[in-house]
């Protein structure tokens, strides 16, 4: 008879290198039985043709992960140009080729009308939603929808190598911006199509690859070697104001009270401690100049 693992309230944010082959849910869920948590979410879906920074946000983690999710995203994209193909990615079935030689000069002489806020539209095989039901399960069964287009911000575009009309692009991008369409559109403009063969997460707001850890690798440590690579629940929103609050306040706070706090108060959400630096949770000043409780951790 096999025996029930206990679930632990563990609480962090775990780095994950989120392995080829793996649906984000699929990582999320390995991850949450390697720790026994009892809460556990990622923090911005990538598909399973995708590797690279995926963080897990477990026990009161999961309060913030929505921060993170928002937050801007860099990633090394291989794009194929000269080849289409249904999906935008080296899964789906080959729709075009075109004769060509595009070098790096080519593609960098395009990559500024691909800067700053741009229109995308949102490819058929994607996770979004119409209905209720995600785009992908419509393109599989043979139906095309109007998708409405909508707005992202690049923030930084460059050229890693080009070599037989294969580049390497590193992408500094907004939430919502879908890659394999940039790769596409980008071919698209130099006349040639494309489609990506390679997608590596390299950043998550301030989460960079070479923190992370592999699947691999946690499945040989202990459960204290793996508690030792969580990062503090309060690193998914450092970019947050920090205010400190004095022990009485700090108490009455954690009890779901509006607070006064002395001297300038920023304007927006904050992350509030205690003296002693506790982190307490998210606050936000009212309108009488108290801060009244967001959303309060259990650590």
């Amino acid at each position: 008879m096999q025996t029930k693992r206990i679930k632990r309230a563990v609480n962090g944010v775990l780095l994950l290198d989120k392995p080829f082959g793996f649906s984000s849910n699929q990582a999320l869920q390995k991850v949450k039985w390697l720790y026994q948590a009892q809460k556990a979410g990622h923090t911005g879906t990538l598909d399973p043709l995708a590797t690279g920074v995926l963080p897990i946000c477990l026990g009161e983690a999961t309060k913030f992960a929505q921060y993170l999710t928002d937050e801007n995203k860099t990633y090394v994209a291989t794009v194929k140009f000269g080849v289409s193909t249904t999906t935008g990615d080296k899964e789906g079935e080959v729709v075009s080729q075109v004769d060509c030689h595009i070098t790096r000069a080519d593609i960098e002489a395009v990559l500024p009308q691909f800067m700053g806020l741009i229109t995308q539209v949102p490819p058929m095989y994607s996770a979004l939603k119409v209905n209720g039901k995600p785009l992908y399960e419509y393109a599989r069964d043979g139906v095309e929808l109007v998708r409405a287009p909508r707005q992202v911000t690049i923030h930084a575009l460059r050229v890693l190598s080009c070599v037989d009309n294969s580049a390497e692009i590193e992408v500094c991008c907004s939430k919502g911006t879908y890659i394999r369409t940039l790769g596409e559109d980008i071919g698209n403009v130099l006349q040639a199509g494309g489609h990506l063969t390679a997608l590596r997460r390299t950043a998550t707001a301030t989460y960079q690859l070479a923190h992370t850890v592999t699947i691999e690798a946690l499945e040989q440590m202990t459960a204290e070697q793996r508690d030792a690579l969580l990062l503090p629940v309060d690193t998914a929103i450092t970019v947050l104001p920090k205010i400190l609050l004095q022990e009485d306040a700090a108490y009455y706070f954690k009890q779901g009270n509006p607070v006064w706090v002395s001297g300038t108060i920023p304007a927006g959400e904050l992350r509030i401690y205690s003296e002693a630096g506790l982190f307490l949770g998210l606050g936000v000043q009212q309108r009488d100049g108290r801060i009244a409780p967001k959303r309060v951790v259990n650590l």
